[in-house]
């Protein structure tokens, strides 16, 4: 039962002597702010932790408590912690400690909290709820259940990582179970005006343009009634905006009524294509489609990467 493993994660968590905490490259919201609540707890218990991440935090979550403890590099020996609990990676490779993990010494233990559907199984304790709506969602259960007091910090992470990954309550992994735990995390102290400010309302003119791009981009296959939008390469190089204010086209792509799904293809730099899936289709998995892609995610948003390079023609976009 999850109940069980939430005890028994905690119980390693207090026996443990020097704690490896990791998220996925390029984090957002909810990866950041999970590990953000993992931090908290630690610190609150006193225990010694590593918090690593391939990437730096985008600058748009540094409201979130703890945030500048999160190192983007290798300065420690992975040999030297005794649990290891990677947040919200989908994957052991996203962790960019895969050789580590598969390498590691039998005195190691490994926690995976996550939300995504399993790729790998690694981990000594897995807490994997395919149906949350976000890691932070997971981590309430497991602070509530281990009666762990939630404080402002905590509210906040487990707020933020609710937000972001639901698209502000928009995709349909919003459950009503979802909106009391966000309820709750504002009467402990979360601040949702400031927490939609620095996630949602931070686009640039340049970046509100480029969004625009996408829109006029954007195109229906009347034979499948599936809709897509590409951005080239120039089209992101002359954008000038960054990572962060880039994130979420698709999401919002997907508001368009009556289609069956929609992919957004983004050549991010030459040579690499980054395609993202979206559908509110009651009866369709679009895990499968970013599956047979490399890729994979959720039921309804999904993603891959694939080599080549996107050239607009007379007759449309071709892809080479």
């Amino acid at each position: 039962m999850l109940s069980d493993q939430y005890k028994q994660a905690y119980k390693k968590i207090l026996e443990a002597k020097n704690i490896l905490l990791v998220i996925h490259a390029r984090p957002d919201g909810d990866a950041l702010s999970s590990i953000g609540v993992m931090m908290e707890l630690l610190i609150k218990l006193n225990k010694p932790f590593f918090a690593y991440c391939l990437d730096k935090p985008p600058a748009q979550y540094k409201f979130l408590p703890h945030i500048e403890k999160i190192s983007a590099e290798k300065t420690f020996s992975f040999k030297n912690f005794d649990l290891v609990i990677p947040l919200d990676c989908g994957s052991m490779g996203r962790t960019n400690l895969a050789k580590e993990i598969s390498n590691r010494n039998q005195g190691q233990f490994i926690i995976e909290f996550d939300h995504h559907p399993r790729v790998d199984d690694y981990a000594d304790i897995e807490i994997r709820i395919a149906d949350a709506s976000s890691t932070a969602e997971i981590l309430y259960n497991f602070l509530k259940a281990n009666k762990i007091k939630i404080n402002k910090n905590f509210a906040t992470g487990i707020l933020t990582g609710i937000l972001t990954d639901t698209g502000n309550f928009l995709y349909p992994s919003t459950t009503d179970r979802t909106i009391r735990i966000a309820s709750k995390m504002q009467l402990l102290g979360a601040n949702f005006p400031q927490i939609l400010e620095s996630t949602w309302r931070n686009k640039s003119l340049s970046a509100m343009k480029f969004w625009g791009k996408a829109m006029e981009n954007l195109h229906i296959n009347k034979k499948y009634n599936f809709a897509f939008s590409i951005l080239s390469y120039e089209d992101i190089k002359n954008s000038n905006s960054s990572d962060e204010e880039l994130e979420g086209i698709a999401g919002f792509l997907s508001n368009l009524y009556g289609v069956k799904g929609l992919v957004l293809l983004r050549e991010e730099k030459p040579g690499l294509i980054k395609g993202s899936l979206r559908t509110s289709h009651p009866k369709i998995d679009i895990s499968k489609l970013g599956q047979a892609l490399g890729g994979g995610g959720h039921a309804k948003a999904s993603g891959f990467v694939v080599k080549g390079s996107i050239k607009q023609s007379k007759t449309g976009w071709e892809i080479f």
